[in-house]
């Protein structure tokens, strides 16, 4: 019975990088053996262990036969006999079919992936990459976070994605799955890369077909250099990424935010009046069937249908600026407003040499709506109001210390 490190925690600490969970492989056991140690069984669809003391997943070596459609089409072999280097055979990535042993610091890498970290390709480790149709959207995935390193997709495995793509096995993908991968690219460094990969691929009409129509889509110079909407879009993903890193919420927003652009009538182009309100249809499509959790839903809604208000904030007038901070549940849930007026932020910079730009319409948003929230119904009714006329002093009330915080 032999214990390797291998995965992630492998590649990113040959890249420099802090490692996260540290997952190991056993070679030469049973689940007998594993459960005698006093390692939980905790795997469904083949032998994962947790050990005892630091709680970290151990796996036996295993091999994988293709045995029907879909990522989870699979005949699992766990037995003892497998081998490390069998283990790592069935792994997506080289770079991720890395084991080290950790007595001796010493490196198993017989598919090359300390080479392919040197030369930055994500490159796939064999044929039977085009089994598991998962691995599409993980290649999309790690070029998000491995892009500003550098990393570029290897040729040969470009075309078993485009493969895969073709064969209509991306369908056989439950909407828990591709959410989780796409919340993964959101957060990483530089999501751009994920639509990017997946639009390079023909992946991302199967899996985001909202997003992969906006490819093509002119829009006016003036306000858009970058002209292509689908440009745009990875631009606003890129700055919602440099503006929150790590925030998903703020990612998936700026993500959908433009959504109504692929549905302006052709002869209105390259303007897009109304492609707010038209974007909620996709937008409430999408949520639906990759079944987004609901406070990414709401800012979403919120974001698509007043993006353009919000940068023309000082246009409205102040009872108009009321209504928004209500519509989009400001006083109930007031953190919604700074959310998403940092998600109008980045669609504004997220524009061929806006980049750098100020975006004063974010502060007066969170200014004016800090006005309204300090007036509250308690103290209206301490006044002696009572009733329908408690609502109507309020919203007086509000209107008018947002006129006066415009005016300050």
């Amino acid at each position: 019975m032999k214990t390797y490190l291998v995965g992630g925690a492998v590649r990113d600490r040959l890249l420099g990088l802090d490692a996260g969970d540290r997952d190991w492989v056993v070679v030469g056991a049973t689940q007998q053996e594993m459960e005698a140690r006093g390692f939980k069984a905790v795997g469904r669809d083949f032998p994962v262990f947790l050990h005892p003391h630091t709680g970290e997943e151990h796996a036996l070596a295993r091999t994988e036969r293709k045995s029907g459609r879909g990522y989870r089409g699979f005949v699992v072999d766990a037995d003892p006999s497998v081998t490390l280097e069998q283990d790592l055979q069935r792994r997506d990535f080289t770079i991720n079919a890395i084991a080290c042993d950790e007595d001796s610091g010493t490196l198993v890498d017989p598919w090359g992936g300390a080479r392919d970290l040197q030369a930055r390709v994500l490159r796939h480790v064999g044929p039977a990459f085009v089994e598991d149709p998962l691995r599409v959207l993980r290649a999309a995935r790690f070029m998000a976070r491995f892009a500003p390193l550098g990393f570029t997709l290897a040729p040969e495995t470009a075309a078993l994605m485009r493969e895969i793509a073709a064969s209509g096995e991306l369908d056989a993908l439950v909407p828990e799955r591709i959410w989780q991968e796409l919340r993964k690219a959101l957060r990483a460094a530089r999501p751009s890369a994920f639509l990017r990969t997946l639009h390079d691929t023909g992946a991302l009409a199967p899996i985001l077909p909202e997003v992969a129509a906006l490819y093509g889509i002119p829009q006016r110079v003036e306000f858009h250099p970058e002209v292509d909407t689908g440009v745009h879009q990875e631009m606003v993903s890129d700055m919602a990424a440099r503006l929150a890193p790590g925030d998903d919420l703020i990612g998936f927003a700026a993500l959908t935010h433009d959504l109504g652009k692929a549905l302006t009538p052709a002869e209105q182009l390259p303007r897009h009046v109304m492609h707010e309100q038209r974007g909620l249809k996709p937008l409430a499509a999408l949520c639906d069937r990759l079944r987004i959790p609901a406070d990414h839903r709401q800012l979403a809604a919120a974001v698509c249908r007043e993006h353009l208000n919000v940068h023309r904030i000082d246009e409205l007038r102040d009872a108009t600026v009321l209504d928004l901070l209500q519509r989009c549940d400001g006083f109930r849930r007031p953190e919604r407003i700074a959310q998403m007026a940092l998600a109008c932020e980045c669609d504004k910079r997220g524009r061929l040499g806006f980049e750098d730009s100020e975006y004063p319409q974010r502060a007066t948003l969170l200014r004016l709506h800090a006005a309204a929230l300090a007036i509250n119904a308690r103290d209206l009714a301490a006044e002696g109001l009572s009733g329908p006329a408690v609502g109507e002093a309020l919203n007086k009330a509000r209107i008018n210390a947002i006129g006066a915080a415009r005016r300050a």
